[in-house]
């Protein structure tokens, strides 16, 4: 059996649309909103209810390696976002062990 694809946005947005009656371009508009307002607000924690986080984490300066030559770099320091899963999320998925 091949492997199931990833549902693509068209895909996520038809399923809402037709789950809760709306037109599909309400439902787009929807998702794009809060995409907008995850970018804006990452920089103090974004959440999404049951599914995860948005964080904003400094990344300490480190060595490296140049793959191709193999010589050692410094990588500076730097921010990064990370989304962080929920446990319910996490739990949903893969179940814990008992």
């Amino acid at each position: 059996m091949p492997p199931k694809k990833p549902m693509t946005k068209a895909q996520l947005i038809s399923a809402l649309a037709d789950k809760h009656e709306l037109p599909k371009a309400t439902v787009k508009g929807l998702l794009e909103d809060l995409a907008e307002i995850a970018y804006k607000e990452a920089k103090t924690g974004f959440t999404v209810p049951g599914i995860g986080k948005l964080v904003l984490v400094q990344r300490k300066a480190r060595m490296g390696r140049n793959p191709a030559t193999g010589e050692q770099i410094k990588i500076p320091a730097k921010k990064v976002v990370k989304f962080r899963v929920a446990k319910a999320c996490k739990d949903a998925i893969v179940p814990p062990k008992k």
